[in-house]
């Protein structure tokens, strides 16, 4: 035989409850089946009494709404024998419309009248279920689950309720039909009085009838799958654990999954009876089973659960060293005043013991303590309690753990690596839980965080800012939107862009943006700042997240500071950040260092050319640089390659912005100040010490080019194009080109156009190309030399797309 449980929400509807009457009359007979109070009964049972007890007629509404409610389901569900059923559950309504009255008439509700009013709830949803199911005999629970009343509340008497379980429903009795008993209602074994096994109570009813009649398997039927990971409502990648241990599923239980009441697993775990948690509404899903042992289980890690709602209570003080039955009266004192903890914390020294409560209780058990240990505290030999609330606790379970090294230092480092500071920490030596605290707000990003690093996730997610939306910005998000699909399929990485932002514009979505409407959704956004974006990317709290800036604007580097700040990897193909203060450089590296993030720059120089990839990897393997010869500017580069007898300087440069090889101002590239820069950061990748004023230049351009406004340098330019004509004839005679060469020896940098002829690396560079010649210790008789596009949108977006992709190997 069977015993099939159903929670509030499988008779909470119409629909919910036939899909019951199916379920039931498709099982093998006997099975017994308890069922809870239709969907949402009981707290509205609970506050009827309450209002009532206040003095407030409302509670009259409220009750007729608790009797439309039960009038409701049986007009919609039972065809058969409704006027009898009607009668029988207004007989019943009638009883607790007078406690209701009796309530509000004496403004008092006491826990025994409380539990005589939400008894009802099970007893009116059992007679409609066995009303309903053919053949069905309904069963009251009161006469055979009994509790004893101990430390001021009433407990299970498990030994006689087994004996009276088995007398209730022996062979004869069970023989070939469907029983039918409301679940939580228990009586007490000297009074007779209605008492309940406390919320949740069903599943136990359920589990203590299976375990008394060695029934070969206990289904608890509700709204999920089954065990999940993770909550799905935070992790929507979330999925079913398809079997569980019964220790696997305590803890899950224990720590806030409330798929099943904690204490149900205890009577069926010592039978050896497994549990089956399915879906009313997908009986055909497996669900998950819960056993002793479970087979093909390698997962160190099997799900990961949490309570919010944290405080935690430090006990602490110097005369408890070594001082035998502190915390023996530390528990004592909390259990004899019904307060419930659930973690527990001690530091090796024991002068301090820190346990974690719910923040209901967290007032009452600092009372508790303070007076628990008062004589202490007035000696001064302790402290009074110190109370942390609006933290929340956070469980990962498995019983494999204990064969997996490492799994706690994976966790701890994964969390500091997302900016999370753990404020207490247990794990037992089972190593079956490992249970923080961390404060409230980061609850949703370590769920998450854990969810994804542990391989819980089917996909690893990075969330990504993008900073942008031009000839980069632009291009790097049809990269990513036309790549999305295939890096889940080979790399299992998801990449989620949660915000994107243009110069005055920015949209963000926690579920993420469709990357095909993006530049819409843009447009009908609210106005934006630098404040607002920095405020919307911190302000998320998101895991793994990735702020990726394709902007030229010093606004937006000077959040990146408070981005690492805030364990926010950054991805820059703005150079400003990187070639500003050797201060700001300095501190932005190790503040990524520390943080254990990313600050990656790769397209600052040479776009997506692997040049400050390479010189780090030099430099990291012990190699020195000794020398930085290149062409870095691909715009000036095209435009000495283009400048000839029928292309003057002028127009050279015209056609470089509009084909995208330049600045949105052309001045920057010709004044030098872009391969400034680059320069800057090579030398400092490179290990020196660099500031942009140190750079000796040789410039080609006169001052007077770049002051005035854009349209004055535009009306002003060809103007230089006789000279520079002239200088090119000579130069062509000479069988040699220019190029703007970028030079750093031994730390000593300067900038300047060369004549090269063809025996140089750098005579046949050819349209935006860039080139960068390293001498290096090793590499000292022949230079390494790394060549190729060094402009354009569509190669500095792959670029920064490539940093980004390093970002998910953190």
């Amino acid at each position: 035989m069977k015993v099939l449980k159903f929670g509030g929400t499988s008779v909470g509807s119409a629909n919910s409850i036939l899909n019951l009457k199916n379920i039931v009359e498709s099982q093998d007979f006997p099975v017994v089946v308890v069922v809870s109070a239709l969907g949402g009964v009981t707290d509205l049972l609970i506050k009827t009494a309450r209002t009532a007890s206040e003095g407030n007629e409302a509670y009259k509404d409220m009750f007729q709404a608790i009797v439309r409610r039960h009038h409701d389901m049986i007009n919609d569900v039972i065809t058969d024998g409704r006027e009898d059923l009607l009668l029988e559950t207004d007989a019943l309504l009638a009883e607790l419309s007078s406690i209701y009255h009796g309530v509000y008439l004496i403004r008092d509700l006491s826990p025994k009248t409380q539990a005589t009013i939400v008894s009802y709830g099970e007893r009116l949803s059992s007679r409609i279920v066995a009303r309903l199911i053919t053949d069905a005999e309904l069963h009251d629970s009161r006469t055979f689950i009994k509790t004893e009343r101990k430390h001021g509340r009433s407990l299970l008497d498990s030994e006689l309720t087994r004996r009276l379980v088995v007398e209730e429903f022996g062979p004869k009795t069970l023989c070939g039909k469907i029983h039918i008993v409301p679940g939580f209602i228990s009586s007490d074994r000297d009074s007779g009085e209605v008492t309940n096994l406390g919320r949740g109570g069903s599943d136990y009813t359920a589990s203590i009838i299976a375990a008394a009649l060695g029934a070969e398997a206990l289904e608890i039927w509700t709204d999920v799958d089954g065990f999940m990971t993770a909550d799905p409502r935070v992790i929507p990648t979330a999925y079913t654990i398809n079997a569980l241990s019964y220790v696997e599923a305590m803890e899950l239980c224990n720590f806030g999954a409330k798929v099943i009441y904690p204490p149900t697993i205890y009577p069926v775990c010592v039978n050896n009876i497994p549990i089956y948690v399915k879906n009313t509404f997908n009986p055909q899903l497996p669900g998950t089973v819960i056993r002793n042992e479970i087979e093909d289980d390698r997962k160190p890690i099997k799900g990961i659960s949490s309570i919010s709602g944290t405080s935690l209570i430090t006990v602490t003080g110097l005369s408890m060293v070594g001082v035998i039955g502190v915390n023996r009266r530390i528990f004592t004192a909390l259990a004899d005043n019904g307060i419930s903890v659930f973690m527990v914390s001690q530091a090796s020294s024991e002068n301090s013991t820190s346990i974690g409560v719910r923040d209901e209780d967290a007032a009452a058990a600092v009372e508790v303590l303070d007076n628990e240990f008062a004589k202490e505290i007035e000696e001064g030999a302790m402290f009074p309690m110190h109370v942390e609330s609006g933290l929340a606790t956070v469980a990962i379970v498995g019983e494999n753990m204990k064969h997996t090294p490492g799994i706690a230092g994976k966790l701890f480092g994964t969390l500091g690596r997302s900016g999370i500071s753990v404020i207490a920490c247990a794990q037992g030596a089972s190593e079956t839980n490992i249970s923080f605290v961390v404060h409230g707000d980061y609850l949703r990003k370590s769920l998450n965080v854990i969810h994804d690093s542990f391989f819980l996730s089917e996909y690893k997610e990075l969330n990504l800012f993008i900073c942008g939306v031009g000839t980069v910005g632009g291009m790097l998000i049809e990269q990513i939107r036309s790549q999305q699909e295939k890096l889940m399929q080979t790399h299992r990485l998801k990449l989620n862009v949660v915000g994107i932002a243009s110069s005055h514009k920015a949209v963000f979505s926690r579920a993420g943006i469709d990357l095909a409407t993006y530049r819409e959704q843009l447009e009908a956004s609210p106005e934006s700042s630098p404040e607002r974006l920095r405020d919307g990317v911190v302000g998320m709290n998101i895991f793994n997240s990735v702020f990726v800036d394709c902007t030229a604007s010093k606004e937006v580097a000077e959040l990146y500071q408070t981005f690492l700040d805030n364990n926010i990897s950054v991805v820059a193909a703005n150079k400003v950040a990187a070639s500003s203060s050797y201060e700001t450089y300095r501190r932005l590296k190790s503040t990524a260092l520390q943080r254990g993030v990313k600050y990656l720059f790769e397209t600052n120089v040479g776009a997506g050319l692997p040049i400050i990839g390479t010189i780090n990897d030099l430099v990291s393997s012990g190699d020195r640089i000794l020398k930085i010869e290149a062409v870095l500017s691909g715009t000036l580069n095209f435009i000495f390659n283009a400048i000839s007898d029928k292309v003057p300087f002028s127009e050279t440069v015209r056609l470089a912005k509009e084909l995208g090889y330049s600045e949105p101002d052309p001045r920057i590239d010709l004044s030098g100040q872009d391969v400034v820069r680059k320069l800057v950061i090579l030398t400092r990748e490179a290990g020196y010490k660099a500031e942009q004023d140190e750079v000796e230049k040789h410039l080609f351009v006169p001052d007077e080019m770049f002051g005035g406004s854009l349209e004055d340098f535009w009306r002003k330019l060809p103007e230089l194009d006789a000279d520079f004509e002239a200088r090119r004839q000579v130069l062509s005679a000479e069988g040699k080109r220019w190029r703007f060469v970028a030079k750093m020896e031994n730390g000593e940098m300067s900038v300047g156009l060369q004549a090269v002829d063809s025996r140089h690396p750098f005579y046949g560079l050819e349209g935006s190309n860039n080139i960068v010649l390293l001498t290096t210790e090793r590499y000292h008789e022949y230079p390494m030399l790394i060549q190729g596009y060094g402009a354009g949108a569509e190669v500095t977006a792959a670029g920064v797309f490539a940093n980004i992709m390093s970002t998910a190997n953190n």
